[in-house]
């Protein structure tokens, strides 16, 4: 999963380490902010990945996301255009959009299974390329009135 933090010139230098290249442009408030995020694929077929669920969410899109508290990578944002019930392995019925806050680390602590394909991901800084994941757990906080 993740291997190691990212760092800029000077980040990379207070630790004593070398900079990933992660630098944003100056003035930066932000410090290091990694752009280009790979994820190895798994072995799971996306059909896999829903057929495993007794009763779950699919979630196709999700619209944005904005940081809560960057040091516990706390996250909050919107599903959109494509979130679906799932009972017994299959899709059952169309969820209205949701709001969620959730911790990264969180997520990725509960992964239970990693998609084979992955895809391209423009963001609105940098892109990911991220396979589909099964995670046991995501904290959904509310949900559209439509």
């Amino acid at each position: 999963m993740c291997r190691d933090v990212v760092y800029d010139s000077q980040t990379a230098a207070r630790a004593g380490r070398t900079s990933t290249g992660h630098g944003l442009p100056a003035p930066n408030p932000y410090g290091p902010f990694p752009l280009n995020m790979f994820m190895a694929p798994g072995d799971a077929a996306r059909d896999d990945l829903i057929g495993g669920l007794e009763r779950g969410l699919l979630v196709t899109r999700f619209h944005y996301t904005n940081p809560v508290h960057p040091k516990l990578a706390l996250i909050t944002g919107m599903t959109r255009d494509g979130t679906f019930l799932v009972e017994d392995g299959k899709v059952v019925a169309p969820v209205r959009n949701l709001r969620y806050t959730q911790s990264y680390l969180d997520a990725l602590a509960g992964i239970e299974a990693i998609g084979r394909d992955r895809k391209t991901l423009r963001g609105f800084l940098g892109g990911a390329v991220v396979p589909a994941l099964r995670i046991a757990g995501w904290t959904f906080t509310g949900a559209t009135e439509h």
